[in-house]
């Protein structure tokens, strides 16, 4: 059974970019890298060679990653959550008590970065403000304890 990835146009736009980095210039220089390896000699002792095969793994490792998320991504269109109410692509302010409101935006589990406010759909908090309004209060569990936020504005 396929796994739907949510993305956003820009996640989608993004992970389609590192795709094509990865399978053009990334991907030849790491041939160059093995056929310089290779001309070393023997191969059984050459850390050159098991170095450019495992960093090869990996790279292959992602490009297909992507290309199955790209398959099976539902993009979700930027004016999608126009209601007002949260979903995949809202972008919101939450304020919890006594604290500065935070700008979020609720995007699939393959865009999410915390750091830049950009949370999961997944996450606990993610789940919990999904379906909800500007002025509606939604609590979450986290390992130090439940958080209440408020939903300032939901854009």
């Amino acid at each position: 059974m396929k796994q739907q990835h949510y993305l956003t146009e820009e996640g989608e736009q993004k992970l389609r970019q590192e795709l094509a980095e990865l399978r053009g210039p990334r991907r030849s220089e790491l041939a160059q890298r093995l056929r310089v390896a290779i001309q070393q000699g023997d191969l059984s002792e050459n850390a050159d060679y098991h170095k450019a095969k495992e960093d090869q793994a990996f790279l292959e490792g992602r490009i297909q990653e992507l290309e199955i998320v790209l398959r099976d991504a539902v993009i979700i269109p930027s004016n999608a959550t126009m209601d007002g109410i949260v979903g995949i692509g809202s972008k919101l302010l939450v304020r919890e008590k006594g604290r500065e409101p935070i700008d979020y935006s609720v995007v699939g589990a393959k865009e999410a970065d915390p750091r830049n406010g950009k949370i999961s759909n997944e996450s606990p908090i993610g789940r919990a403000l999904l379906g909800h309004r500007a002025g509606d209060s939604v609590s979450f569990d986290t390992p130090t304890g439940a958080v209440t936020l408020e939903i300032v504005e939901v854009k």
